[in-house]
């Protein structure tokens, strides 16, 4: 099998890790002159670049895209994973308090009823995309009959926001941010008119005691919620599914679903590397870094260096002491890693109760989803048996 062309194709490659290998044994951190990017794929090196001061989330010139429409920008601008300075803390706080307070048992059941109302095995091409929207709409208390409607236009919106999205994609995801705020801001005011506050409603009063008084900083962050788990969940999802189809023997253990999905998370991770932005000069690994200059993160290269696990090529689900750059680290890294795993798990043990020999005996045809970023299988209509 031939090795990716470069570390941009290396998500969607069958096997991009003997390539992320090499990168992380002779070339941990560089300049790669063809795509104009740093390249940080070591461990060393991804923890200097995520901890370092100057590297910021976005480029200080254009912290929201130009090409986004209005409404678009004005939901991007107050996302707190694309914000750095004074508003990103208080608000980083604030879902992090909020993100803490669901409760495992409930986003198990969640995603179990949620895989069983989308139709189980049977559409495994399209269940790990709507699963998580819905169980994290059903979470901030979006009513059931809106979930698909979200779930759509939170795909939209993803794919606008996403590099070298464009005139098509960038329509339709001004369409969709216009249709998750006229929800999300119908849904806000029924919850704070209700006698028992629901879940929004509780997370706009957690945002005004960390300081945030904005309403559009809040929407947009509940908003934020919802595409932040929409390629991340699908990826793990999907790639968890893959790891079972190629060791069944795994699901003869008893409560070995979790450390399948924690593995999976270090082993082929659903977001391969992100990027950081020098805001000013900087020396990182010995090397002088100029204002202005992207780096791009190869968290899953990271994950497999030896220096972060050891024997890091094995798949293992009683790894101990499992490291893993995959939420990221330092200001910045994402606090929805149990969510996310708990909504897998819990969609993986519901597939499981529909058809128990479904990973033993599924034949589907796999391809991975066109990105720069993220690993996410894509699998065809046809499930055969």
């Amino acid at each position: 099998m031939s090795l990716p062309t470069d570390v941009l194709a290396a998500t969607t490659h069958p096997d991009p890790y003997s390539f992320y290998a090499d990168l992380v044994a002779r070339r941990p951190f560089f300049w790669d002159a063809s795509l104009k990017l740093w390249i940080a794929s070591s461990a060393r090196a991804v923890t200097a670049v995520l901890t370092h001061p100057a590297c910021r989330v976005r480029p200080p010139t254009e912290p929201v895209p130009r090409a986004l429409g209005p409404v678009a920008s004005s939901v991007f601008r107050h996302l707190v994973r694309m914000s750095d300075g004074p508003g990103h803390c208080p608000m980083k706080q604030a879902v992090s308090a909020f993100l803490g307070g669901f409760d495992e048992q409930r986003v198990l059941e969640e995603a179990r009823r949620w895989t069983r109302l989308l139709g189980g095995p049977e559409v495994l091409y399209a269940l790990p995309f709507q699963l998580p929207v819905s169980v994290v709409g059903s979470l901030l208390g979006l009513s059931e009959d809106v979930l698909p409607r979200v779930a759509a236009w939170t795909g939209d919106f993803v794919r606008a926001i996403a590099p070298g999205a464009g005139a098509d994609r960038l329509e339709a995801g001004e369409r969709a941010a216009t249709g998750l705020l006229e929800v999300f801001r119908a849904a806000l005011a029924a919850q704070r008119a209700s006698d028992v506050p629901g879940p929004l409603a509780l997370f706009a009063r957690g945002a005004e005691r960390f300081g945030m008084q904005a309403v559009e900083a809040l929407l947009a962050n509940a908003i934020g919620l919802l595409s932040q788990t929409h390629d991340a969940t699908a990826g793990l999802l999907g790639n968890t599914v893959l790891a079972l189809r190629a060791r069944p023997e795994l699901l003869e253990q008893s409560g070995a679903l979790s450390g399948v999905v924690d593995e999976v998370l270090r082993y082929d991770p659903p977001v391969q590397n992100t990027r950081r932005f020098l805001a000013e000069d900087a020396v990182i690994e010995d090397q002088r870094i100029a204002a202005g200059d992207t780096v791009l993160v190869v968290l899953a290269a990271a994950n497999r260096d030896s220096a972060l696990n050891e024997d890091p090529h094995r798949f293992d689900v009683d790894r101990k002491d499992r490291r893993s750059f995959t939420f990221g680290a330092g200001v910045h890294a994402c606090p929805g890693e149990s969510l996310a795993k708990w909504m897998v798990q819990g969609a993986l043990e519901e597939l499981l109760t529909i058809e128990p020999g479904f990973f033993r005996a599924a034949d589907f045809h796999v391809s991975y989803a066109p990105s720069v970023n993220g690993r996410i299988p894509l699998f065809s209509r046809e499930v055969r048996s």
